[in-house]
């Protein structure tokens, strides 16, 4: 049986117009487990990985208004409270789905921890933003209170922004073997996983990153030995001068011609870029490996070769 990693994108979670509600986000999962589903029937051993930008910043934001309430938590804690809730979902939606084609798998979540080097030059540029717009006055203030980084986003206000470090080791690594071996299918490494520091004498601490949820659902598939990893996004195959008149589609290219596009610009940091560095670093890890990039639509058409751009060694 085919040991596949799928990681979603946001699109998978939640419409981009629709209400930011748990009800709406259910509504997206179990659409999105129906095509899950359909790639399990097809006789893969399945492992998920997922994003939580627009979760995590609701979060976050909800803390920041709750300050004269209640203590705001910090940006790890929320991460792993994004986890527990976008899994809590998944499992009802894909349970529900599994179910309805006579099958009663397992689904279950873990709250999984990635470890990052503290030396990470990441951290010393944090790009990511994260959580509400400030004035610039707010901004300042929270700077100096709370030590945060902010930067000006796009003339739209002031936001915090945290590094976004490489995924080093993913601590609950043996449990999602364990269970994957036992039949579960499980998710894990939500939202690029929690980042933490480990200490020389192996204790864990929070850190206030982000880790690429591409990079670490690379990281994951290498580490279980995984056959193939499908990246799903918002556009059926990844396109060279995109939205552009010469726009040309690439149905399978290999880790060698990837880089020469990455190397010519045409991939946007924060979108595309990542996606395709994960897909290299997967295809070129191990002879035999695919990376395979397509929407959550095209998914099974892709994995048989249909559809999709496969990158391979």
């Amino acid at each position: 049986m085919e040991k596949l990693v799928i990681a979603l994108g946001g699109n998978a979670l939640q419409e981009g117009k629709g209400p930011a509600t748990a009800e709406a986000q259910l509504q997206v999962v179990e659409k999105t487990s129906e095509f899950i589903a359909d790639i399990i029937e097809k006789g893969y051993k399945v492992i998920l990985a997922h994003g939580n930008g627009p979760q995590v910043g609701r979060i976050v934001l909800q803390n920041e208004n709750s300050v004269n309430v209640t203590p705001a938590m910090p940006f790890d804690v929320c991460g792993a409270m994004s986890q527990g809730m976008i899994g809590y979902h998944m499992q009802q939606g894909l349970s529900k789905a599994l179910r309805k084609r006579g099958d009663n798998t397992p689904v279950a979540t873990i709250v999984t921890q990635v470890v990052v080097d503290k030396n990470d030059k990441a951290f010393l540029n944090p790009t990511k933003p994260i959580g509400p717009f400030y004035s610039e006055q707010d901004a300042k203030r929270l700077q100096e209170e709370k030590g945060y980084s902010i930067k000006e986003d796009a003339g739209r206000g002031w936001r915090r922004v945290v590094a976004s470090p490489m995924p080093v080791e993913i601590v609950e690594l043996p449990v999602v073997c364990a269970m994957v071996d036992a039949g579960f299918v499980v998710i894990t490494v939500g939202g690029g996983g929690i980042p933490v520091l480990k200490h020389e004498n192996g204790d864990l601490e929070g850190t206030a990153a982000v880790i690429d949820k591409d990079l670490a659902s690379e990281r994951l598939s290498e580490d279980i030995d995984a056959d193939a990893l499908l990246i799903l996004t918002a556009v059926e195959q990844v396109c060279l001068n995109y939205n552009k008149p010469d726009e040309k589609r690439l149905a399978q290219i290999t880790v060698e011609e990837a880089e020469k596009y990455i190397a010519e610009g045409h991939f946007a940091p924060g979108s595309m870029l990542p996606k395709i560095q994960a897909a290299c670093m997967f295809a070129r890890s191990k002879a035999g490996r695919r990376a395979i990039i397509t929407s959550l639509d095209k998914a099974v058409d892709a994995l048989m070769g249909k559809a999709g751009t496969t990158i391979v060694l």
